[in-house]
């Protein structure tokens, strides 16, 4: 769905406007988000450990995919509030593999500038969903 201009060359964002961002993470990047938030459960850094689980290698965290819907919503809706977010894990995300992340405008309330987002992650080669989730933000430019 397009965006309509306005007068001061903003523009708007409609419901159903899609945005979209492919991406993958190496270990070395899963291993600096486990220092960065302090998450060193093994699952997400120690192979031999991993092995040992149900998904048989390490998994990445679940909130470094989640991250891929916050760089969409800050690049692509620039100065938007983020006021909620949910989130639901369905499939493990592996190192090295190509995900996409995909944002939804689901519902406008344009008198109070707020948008609820689909927010979904998923696997770029099956296009089977990792993540679901949904999100509200605030932005008095764009909504």
């Amino acid at each position: 769905m397009e965006t309509s201009e306005t007068s001061t060359s903003v523009k708007k964002i409609e419901i159903g406007a899609e945005f979209k961002k492919e991406f993958n993470y190496n270990q070395e990047m899963v291993n600096d988000f486990a220092r960065i938030s302090g998450d060193n459960n093994p699952i997400h850094l120690d192979p031999i450990y991993a092995a040992t689980t149900i998904f048989k290698k390490p998994i990445m965290h679940g909130m470094i995919g989640a991250g891929a819907i916050s760089s969409i919503i800050g690049t692509k809706m620039v100065g938007s509030i983020y006021m909620s977010q949910n989130l639901s894990f369905r499939r493990p995300m592996y190192v090295d593999n190509t995900y996409e992340a995909v944002v939804t405008v689901k519902e406008i309330n344009a008198e109070k500038h707020i948008a609820t987002l689909t927010t979904d992650i998923l696997e770029k080669s099956t296009g089977k969903p990792c993540l679901i989730g949904e999100a509200t933000i605030l932005n008095k430019e764009l909504f």
